[in-house]
């Protein structure tokens, strides 16, 4: 059990990293502006905020990553930055597109219940 709750760690943060990637450097760029639907206007008045965001999804997935390293010791690093990307994506669920709550908040959900089921175990 405890190798699945790693392997859904290091999975919700791969995932942040691509988010990175997508917001940070992709953002203006025609594969960016598809995925996230943007006129190349709106993409380019935006793109400050979506670097930004993309700053943050790299600190999630380094926390994640953090929590991966640690081990069973850092229990609580990972329940805090798995809450943290619940709750981020169930907010941009709500507030800016419906999928974010499949994309990053459920993943996030099903690694928080990995890790605490090899907890217990």
């Amino acid at each position: 059990m405890h190798i699945l709750a790693d392997v859904a760690l290091v999975v919700v943060a791969v995932l942040h990293l691509a988010f990175l990637v997508l917001e940070m450097f992709l953002w203006t760029k025609p594969f960016g502006m598809r995925t996230f639907r943007l006129s190349p206007e709106l993409a380019q008045a935006s793109a400050g905020l979506a670097a930004n965001q993309g700053l943050y999804n790299g600190f999630l997935a380094a926390g994640l990553l953090w929590g991966v390293i640690g081990g069973d010791g850092a229990y609580a690093i990972r329940l805090f930055f798995l809450g943290c990307v619940i709750v981020a994506g169930i907010f941009g669920g709500l507030t800016a597109k419906r999928s974010i709550i499949y994309m990053q908040a459920l993943p996030g959900l099903l690694a928080l219940l990995a890790v605490m089921l090899a907890h217990k175990a």
